[in-house]
């Protein structure tokens, strides 16, 4: 197989894998999985907050199951979707803030793609805002009617549809299980940035305070809007009363999950998080919906003509708890057996 150089922001589709590994010898192998022939190769465009230098970007073409995007490609190989073959993935970054934004997303629009798929609640609005005819499915979105992305969940009209994240009670789910975990606390800081938090942090705040109020517990805001600002937010808490904190559901969070990891390591600040990837990075605990293959469905059903806006909103199937307890002990922890018990995995 010739490989085509790949422009410089363009990550090489699941590292471009020689056909015969994928899944056959042949294009008519291919077919055989229960691919439609098509006279022309579909385009799905993607786009990612993270960097393409960041680590998850680099898993997604590499490891099907573990990521978003590698799920999507996995989940489209069976359903008949084989890159190079019948679909090309084009992966556009929008790290960098509100002009790389707008830069990646023309870029995006400029490919005429068959469908687009969105990361994070500000790409959806800023794809929305650029197209009302190329159809768009958001991996993760919270409060898409709230947004006007979509005229109900049921029925979402227009040219978008996609996968909800999480609701408001997720707020009170947290703090329950980082108070179960660390049962001595007096208040819980919140972590978040109000500029890409879905209604600036207030869509969670409400049933955490709720909880927080019947457990005793004071709630401490900690908005950052810089990742400079991250370890002066977290080393507020090192100091008494016995603190530990919460991130919410945030790109911005997820794009330094790094900075927040190593801070929360240096000053020992027990944290609880919405997503697997700051467990992948050193994070004690995580408590969310399991999102990757979903998106994969409907990409599916739309390059093989559905409309977008009659697929309806699907929101979390499941939801997993991991815990690590080699972190726990190096914050001095002892996580109750009674979560450890409830924990979907446990890492050494």
């Amino acid at each position: 197989m010739i490989k085509r150089p790949a422009p410089a922001h363009t990550v090489p589709a699941l590292a471009r894998r020689d056909f015969l590994r994928l899944a056959g010898t042949t294009t008519a192998g291919f077919f055989a999985l229960g691919a439609t022939p098509s006279d022309r190769i579909r385009i799905i465009g993607s786009l990612t907050a993270l960097s393409l230098d960041d680590e998850l970007t680099r898993r997604s073409l590499t490891e099907a199951a573990t990521t978003r995007l590698g799920g999507l490609i996995a989940g489209l190989r069976q359903r008949g979707w084989v890159e190079g073959v019948n679909f090309r993935l084009e992966l556009r970054s929008t790290f960098g803030g509100p002009d790389k934004l707008k830069i990646a997303v023309q870029e995006i629009i400029d490919l005429k793609p068959d469908v687009i798929l969105t990361g994070s609640t500000g790409e959806t609005a800023a794809v929305l805002a650029a197209t009302r005819t190329i159809p768009i499915v958001f991996a993760t979105s919270n409060d898409p009617v709230g947004n006007g992305f979509v005229e109900s969940l049921a029925h979402p009209g227009g040219n978008v549809t996609g996968f909800t994240s999480s609701t408001p009670e997720m707020g009170g789910k947290w703090l329950q299980l980082i108070k179960e975990a660390v049962p001595d606390i007096a208040r819980v800081g919140v972590l978040f940035n109000p500029a890409t938090t879905p209604r600036a942090g207030r869509y969670y705040l409400d049933s955490l305070e709720q909880e927080a109020a019947t457990r005793g517990v004071e709630v401490v805001l900690a908005p950052v809007g810089k990742p400079a600002e991250i370890e002066g937010a977290i080393s507020r808490f090192s100091e008494p009363p016995k603190a530990a904190m919460i991130s919410l559901v945030d790109s911005f969070l997820v794009v330094n999950r790094q900075a927040i990891i190593a801070a929360t390591a240096k000053y020992r600040v027990p944290m609880i998080y919405p997503f697997h990837y700051f467990l992948d990075a050193g994070g004690l605990m995580s408590y969310g919906p399991t999102l990757e293959v979903r998106s994969a469905d409907y990409v599916d059903l739309i390059l093989r003509g559905t409309k977008a806006g009659d697929l309806p909103v699907q929101s979390p199937r499941k939801y997993e708890l991991l815990i690590n307890r080699t972190v726990a002990r190096s914050l001095g922890l002892t996580i109750p057996f009674t979560l450890l018990a409830r924990a979907d995995e446990i890492r050494e």
